[in-house]
């Protein structure tokens, strides 16, 4: 239920018979939130999170509880078992800034993930960066300029993929919405961070292209026709792109 993640308000009684109310808070405060296949929770649940992922609060009874910042995300979807699992809400999903599709490791990394995993080491994660810092490099990130046209490639790309006014035919056929100003805003932080993870001052349309489908996969949904015909949303945002490559 939406209350087991953020928390509830709890009637105390002290010593001196006197009675209260006590918010117990949720695991929702934190700085890392991570929610395990979340389209396994209800649709009242999985909207619990819209205020702490979009405004970083929490309403209850009432009141207003800031989370600990930086306060962060992390969800994963089983796209193997439909059982028991329910769609996440649209406003939900373009909370999120990149969804990213997972295959099967390569051998390197399925090695070392055999060797890391059945040995005798207990393995424990180590803290590279705290909070503070954390916040200071997503503050700078905001300050990497970012060229005209690399701008142009974006709001194209987004823009392109709206089927009411789309140049592109498959998306006026296939697409039934298309991505949202918040798309425009993700891809534009996405290539900033790239860029700077990659040793560069200023992203390139390369990092546009190479993230467009983490960003806008999650952001556009297509039409039964698209579906009947095997159409993919990868293949439509690859048309997207084209006009940049």
């Amino acid at each position: 239920m939406p209350a087991d993640i953020l928390g509830s308000e709890v009637l105390e009684e002290d010593a001196d018979g006197r009675r209260s109310f006590r918010f117990i808070h949720g695991p929702v405060f934190a700085q890392l939130l991570m929610a395990d296949e979340i389209n396994r929770a209800s649709p009242r649940t999985q909207s619990a999170l819209l205020q702490a992922m979009q405004e970083q609060t929490v309403s209850v009874a009432g009141h207003t509880y800031r989370l600990p910042s930086p306060f962060h995300v992390l969800a994963t979807q089983n796209p193997l078992e439909q059982e028991g699992t329910y769609p996440l809400p649209e406003a939900q999903l373009d909370r999120f800034l990149l969804q990213v599709s997972v295959g099967y490791p390569d051998l390197g990394a399925e090695r070392a993930m055999l060797l890391a995993t059945t040995g005798s080491d207990d393995i424990r994660a180590e803290r590279v960066l705290s909070g503070e810092e954390l916040i200071r490099a997503q503050r700078l990130l905001r300050r990497i300029p970012v060229g005209e046209t690399v701008m142009e490639a974006i709001l194209s790309i987004v823009r392109s993929g709206r089927p009411d006014d789309s140049p592109i035919e498959e998306v006026r056929r296939h697409v039934a919405w298309g991505p949202g100003p918040r798309a425009s805003q993700a891809l534009m932080l996405a290539i900033r961070a790239r860029a700077v993870l990659d040793g560069r001052l200023a992203p390139s349309i390369d990092d546009v292209l190479a993230l467009a489908q983490p960003v806008l996969r999650h952001r556009m949904a297509l039409n039964f026709a698209a579906r009947a015909e095997g159409v993919t949303l990868d293949s439509v945002i690859g048309r997207l792109c084209e006009p940049h490559r």
